[in-house]
C-alpha cells in the first residue's frame, strides 16, 4: 500500500503527517510506503497511490485521483490517524 500524506507546501505539516500516519501503521500491524508531498506533487504522486491523506481545504485541489482521499482534521493526532486507517482498511471488524 501506497499512502500520500499531502499540505499546501509539503514541508512541515505534510512531514509530520507522514510520520504520524507510520506510527499508525506500526500501531496497527500495517506495512506500507509513506510519502510526504506538497499540492503540486501530490497531484501526480496520488495517481499511484492508494490512499491521500490532506486537510479538508486541499481535497479540491488534489482533484480526480484513483487514490481514496481521506480528509484528516489533526495532522498531529495519531489517535485520529489510527481511527481512519482502521476504518479505511476494515480492521477490528
Amino acid at each position: 500500500m501506497k499512502i500520500v500524506t499531502v499540505c499546501g507546501m509539503g514541508i512541515g505539516t505534510s512531514v509530520l503527517l507522514k510520520m504520524n500516519t507510520e506510527k499508525a501503521l506500526r500501531t496497527l500491524g500495517v506495512d506500507a510506503d509513506v510519502e510526504a508531498a506538497d499540492i503540486g506533487t501530490a497531484r501526480g504522486a496520488a495517481r499511484t497511490a492508494d490512499v491521500v491523506f490532506t486537510s479538508a481545504d486541499l481535497v479540491e485541489e488534489i482533484g480526480q485521483v484513483p487514490a481514496k482521499v481521506v480528509v484528516i482534521k489533526n495532522f498531529t493526532s495519531v489517535d485520529e490517524v489510527t481511527q481512519k486507517l482502521t476504518e479505511l482498511l476494515g480492521l477490528g471488524q
